[in-house]
């Protein structure tokens, strides 16, 4: 959790010599364990206690006999005022002003003079550690920095304040993820990162391949070490030969087992020379090629072509077949060259599969889900939605009670469809037209949800043709089964659907959609043998972070973002 329950801060005991005990494997007290108690900390005056973080804000004070730090150590959005006097610290006080020190500090906590903001604070007795910092050098000084600046100091970066509120938060929301998924029986599964298979049928995929060292890695070699020639290699054979022919007059002449044996070793040997000699005359520097040109994967690592993962969905779908209620939450990937504030060339996702599931069982799910993290933030966060409600997004508190509370609207995606047109006719000017078998665009979905609605939105039944193979045919023969969960701030949520459990169809729409059968056939085992209806959903969970936060771009809600032509760290 982010932050420690109220039952938890009010077990902070005190030891019997009047010591606030420390964290469990580290050597300090965190601040949250004093300063978010329900009194603030007041309750814990006069108490000793050691604490180490980060300077946020410090200055000198009364002639440079003492300072006052603002010291954070990221386990909670507030800072505890530690008063340090010169004469504590090995060298000039001004080493532990900066923004950026760290310093730990054993100290007595005592209650502040009358009408401090604060409810407690620390008078150091002895500096144990200081980390220094060079002002001069330090690149977060102690003013307000645009996120995007901050992009480019990703390991620094989860210091100010911003960062660690949405790193707190994000951690809430990944375990709530997993509170909620255990609570309702379901198992997490690991999926694997590399795949052969293409969820989503896109092809924007990350090739994983050795193709291209081993190509590099052989053509320095051949420079140093050139192939045989021709002549070369036709020696060896004449080697051979003569070899052969030696063994042939011993056995013929009726010699010794010692003397044929010596020669067939001798064969043997200049057989192997041979044998090395002709593997190496066939290499050649570059990717190897088959016979058509194209590419030979099956000179590479796993024998054919693999890509780092766009979904752990089918996978995971295959342990829904036997364990019936299944989750995977990791990262995904995505080879697409967009520099939008929504989009990551690596971004995590929470994909649910549930056995037998129709498709209201399916929103059911994500509708209990997306209300289960709304009020957990609400419950387990909230100091840190708080600083975000005050620095960036003034309804974000109130979206996530909104959410929490209020059951979704669903409506058909022709309804929806229905809906935009009728919007038009009135005078709303959208980007994009608006006619039955678009994919909706944000616009679209942000209409429905912040305007007609005011509410989350479930759309489901979608055109076949703008859906992935995998979604049940519906009886329409038009339609599938597929379901999006919109949401204020973001549009879509969620996507899902009920999966083609019909061996014939599912067969049908992979043709469709002009995809290759072969790389599908474990897949397609699933219908073969004890097929069965199942639904499940994704969840794009840095999209979530952005819905409850309020921030714009989507490069910081995930700690180290990857996008075209950045992979820091």
């Amino acid at each position: 959790m982010a932050e420690a329950t109220a039952e938890q801060l009010a077990a902070t005991t005190i030891n019997d010599d009047g010591i606030v005990p420390k964290a469990e494997f580290s050597d300090r007290v965190p601040i949250n364990s004093i300063i978010s108690r329900a009194d603030g900390g007041s309750g814990l005056a006069g108490k000793k206690a050691r604490v180490g973080g980060w300077v946020k804000t410090g200055r000198k004070a009364d002639k440079d006999a003492f300072a006052f730090l603002e010291l954070n150590d990221g386990s909670c959005p507030g800072n505890l005022q530690v008063i340090v006097e010169a004469g504590l610290v090995a060298g000039e006080l001004s080493q532990v002003v900066p923004t950026g020190t760290c310093v730990v500090v054993d100290g007595e906590l005592k209650l502040p003079p009358e009408g401090a903001k604060q409810k407690v604070e620390l008078r150091a007795e002895k500096v144990v550690h200081v980390g220094p910092v060079d002002p001069a050098k330090y690149p977060l000084p102690k003013m307000r920095l645009t996120l995007e600046f901050l992009r480019d100091f990703v390991h620094l970066r989860s210091r100010t304040n911003t960062i660690s509120a949405v790193a707190r938060i994000r951690n809430a929301l990944a375990y709530a993820s997993h509170t909620f998924f255990n609570k309702h029986g379901f198992l997490y599964v690991h999926t694997p990162i590399i795949t052969t298979s293409d969820c989503e049928g896109a092809g924007e995929m990350f090739q994983v391949t050795t193709l291209l060292s081993e190509a590099e890695r052989l053509e320095k070699e051949l420079v140093h070490n050139p192939p045989p020639t021709e002549a070369e290699v036709e020696a060896a054979r004449v080697v051979v030969k003569e070899k052969g022919e030696i063994v042939s007059q011993l056995k013929s002449a009726k010699a010794s087992k010692k003397e044929i044996g010596a020669a067939v070793d001798e064969l043997k040997k200049s057989k192997d020379t041979l044998s090395k000699l002709e593997e190496r005359s066939k290499l050649k520097p570059g990717i190897p090629k088959k016979d058509d040109g194209n590419v030979d994967y099956a000179k590479d690592f796993f024998a054919r072509q693999a890509f780092l993962t766009v979904s752990g969905q089918l996978q995971v779908e295959s342990y829904a077949c036997a364990l019936s209620s299944v989750y995977t939450f990791g990262p995904t990937f995505r080879a697409e060259n967009s520099h939008t504030s929504r989009h990551l060339a690596e971004f995590w996702m929470v994909e649910p599969e549930l056995a037998f599931a129709e498709l209201k069982d399916d929103m059911n799910c994500a509708e209990a889900y997306v209300r289960f993290l709304c009020q957990w933030l609400l419950d387990n966060c909230l100091e840190d939605m708080k600083f975000m409600a005050d620095k960036f997004d003034k309804g974000c508190i109130d979206r996530l009670k909104m959410v929490a509370s209020t059951p979704f609207v669903r409506v058909s995606y022709t309804e929806a469809v229905e809906i935009l047109e009728e919007a038009v006719k009135n005078g709303k000017k959208f980007d994009n037209e608006v006619k039955w078998g678009i994919d909706l665009a944000s616009e679209h979905e942000r209409y429905l949800t912040e305007v007609k609605f005011q509410k989350p939105v479930i759309v489901y039944n979608y055109p076949k043709d703008i859906k992935a193979f995998y979604m049940r045919l519906n009886d329409d023969s038009k339609t599938v089964a597929a379901m999006d969960v919109l949401v204020p701030k973001v549009g879509e949520l969620i996507g899902g659907s009920q999966r083609e459990e019909r061996y014939d169809v599912i067969v049908q729409r992979i043709k469709e959609m002009g995809l290759p059968l072969e790389p599908y056939e474990w897949y397609l085992d699933l219908r073969r043998y004890g097929t069965v209806k199942h639904s499940g959903f994704g969840l794009g969970f840095e999209r979530m972070i952005l819905f409850a936060t309020g921030l714009e771009n989507i490069r910081d809600v995930i700690p180290f973002p990857r996008y075209p032509g950045r992979a820091d760290l």
